[in-house]
Parts: C-alpha cells; structure tokens; sequence
C-alpha cells in the first residue's frame, strides 16, 4: 500500500473550543490511483490534504507510506519526506514572483539537495515545462503568465523529483472554464502515465476525472467510490 491512514484525527483548539477536523480517518491509496477528495467547506478535506502529505502532525494515529510509519516524523524529517517524495499543486500556484517559470520548476531539485547549476538539472526541468507545453515560456516570470499557465508551471514543479504522490488542492480553483480543462487534461493524462494522484476539489465535473471518489462530511468520511 503506497498511502496508509489508521485512525488518524486532527484536533484544533480555538479559545475553550476543540475543533475536530479530522474524526479517525482510516483510509488506504494503492499506487497509480486517482483520488477525488469531496465535501462542503469545514467537511475536513483541506485538513485531511495537508496531514496526509505531512504539512500538518496528526493529533493522533498512524500514517505510512510505502509501508514506512512517518506519522511520528519531526518537522526536518517531514520536510526532507516532502522534498523527495510528495509533488504539491496549490489553487493559488504558489510561484516566486520575481522568478522564472525556469527557476520556479528547479527549486524542488534546489530543496532535495540537488545541484541546481548543473547542465542535468536544467534539462530535467525544462523536460518537465515541454510536458506541460510551456517549452516556449522558459523565461517568464509568473506576472508575463497567464493563469492556467502559471498552474502548469506549478505542475512541472511538483513533477521534478519524480513524487511518489502528487497532492492536488483545488488545482481548477483559480482557471477560466478553457484553462480549467487543460489542467484536467494534463492531470488525466498524468493518472494515465502511472503518477498516484490525490486532488482535493469542490467541483463534480472536475471529481469525474478521478477514478476514485472520496467525500467528507463533518471530518468523516461519508463515502468512498471507485
């Protein structure tokens, strides 16, 4: 099993108020899957996001990936897992502004420990902007970019280190309708490829690419269908 959640809660403290986000989520994702993660605001999905792909300690629970239990993991051993093994896109494609889409691509292989001034780390990161057809487009910064370009800038950056799981949050949120499907597109054609996906979304149609369909409800999950 590449993703293994047992029991995993997640609790938030706001004045006399626990908050429980996540009610002991147990669920498992196999290699090469494509998951959906569904439900209305305050349903748990972000939160469950962010502490599957380690950005956030679980309050309680154990997670495992690639059957290594890493829910116990420090902050330094969460970023290195991150840096190696987990490929982020964000609805707000978190770019460096005064960055090239160049540059924005290679940080990954900068923060994995990869020598970013060698002649190989620059062809894998313009590989990775030709996937997504931006091979023109080396040089822009985010600002001389449109958005759905920027989002596939976002892509080519968590492809490069070759992530055993890319974490997708609200990856059509910010996109015109046409931008919107090329980024379905570009994702399909990823799932098709073998890459394990996990997207958190709130729009059905953008669910429907997904083989797998998860909903949350209340920090529980209410269903699960492939």
């Amino acid at each position: 099993m590449l993703l293994n959640l047992k029991h995993v809660s997640k609790n938030y403290k706001i004045g006399d108020t626990i908050i429980h986000a996540l009610d002991d989520i147990s669920l498992q994702v196999k290699e090469k899957e494509f998951l959906a993660i569904m439900g209305p605001s305050g349903s748990g999905k972000s939160t469950f996001l962010q502490v599957a792909s380690m950005l956030a300690e679980p309050s309680s629970g154990d997670i495992f990936l690639n059957d290594t239990e890493v829910s116990s993991y420090n902050e330094i051993q969460r970023a290195h897992l991150r840096n190696k093994e987990i490929g982020f896109i964000f609805q707000s494609f978190n770019l460096l502004a005064r960055t090239s889409a160049l540059e924005n691509v290679m940080l990954p292989l900068f923060y994995a420990g990869y020598d970013v001034n060698s002649a190989r780390s620059k062809k894998k990161a313009i590989d990775m902007l030709e996937r997504v057809g931006l091979g023109d487009r080396l040089n822009n910064t985010p600002a001389q970019l449109s958005g759905g370009q920027q989002q596939r800038v976002a892509i080519a950056r968590a492809l490069i280190n070759d992530p055993s799981i890319i974490f997708a949050d609200e990856p059509t949120g910010n996109l015109d309708s046409k931008s919107g499907e090329d980024i379905k597109k570009i994702l399909k054609d990823l799932s098709k490829e073998g890459k394990t996906i996990i997207m958190v979304t709130h729009e059905e149609d953008v669910a429907a690419i997904a083989k797998r369909q998860v909903v949350f409800k209340d920090g529980k999950v209410l269903s699960d269908k492939k």
